[in-house]
């Protein structure tokens, strides 16, 4: 698999990243098929089954970024929203900071690496704009 050479590195990281949060996923999605608890046998199948799909489709955002695919930008920093509001549903009223605050962390550099000048320059696939006046 050969990628845009013009991605950005903080691009290509923030898509690993996102890989391994949907890498997670995945394993959460078994858990929750395998561990026996309050819900049923049918509903832990579909359950398991739309949290596996979700974090199929994040992995597929990582990957589709670390190809530098420039469309794939856009709906991961839609999941890393999202990702951040569970973080502080699990820090604060859930009273879990241990889950909560290290999501957290991992979203905000996520951002961070997918929304800095170079990441955006990428996206609009605009040239890297020099601190230097051409005149």
């Amino acid at each position: 698999m050969r990628g845009d050479p013009s991605t950005p590195s903080t691009v290509r990281a923030g898509g690993a990243l996102i890989g391994l949060q949907g890498l997670v996923g995945v394993v959460f999605a078994v858990v929750v098929l395998v561990q026996p608890g309050v819900l049923r046998a049918a509903d832990r199948y579909g359950e398991a089954g739309f949290l596996a799909l979700m974090a199929l489709a994040v992995m597929g955002l990582g990957t589709a970024l670390m190809l530098g695919k420039r469309g794939a930008r856009s709906p991961a920093v839609v999941v890393e929203l999202v990702l951040v509001g569970i973080a502080g549903y699990a820090t604060v009223p859930s009273s879990r900071p241990e889950y909560g605050i290290p999501v957290a962390a991992l979203c905000v550099l996520v951002l961070y690496l997918l929304l800095n000048p170079r990441a955006r320059n990428w996206a609009m696939d605009l040239e890297e704009v020099s601190d230097k006046d051409p005149d």
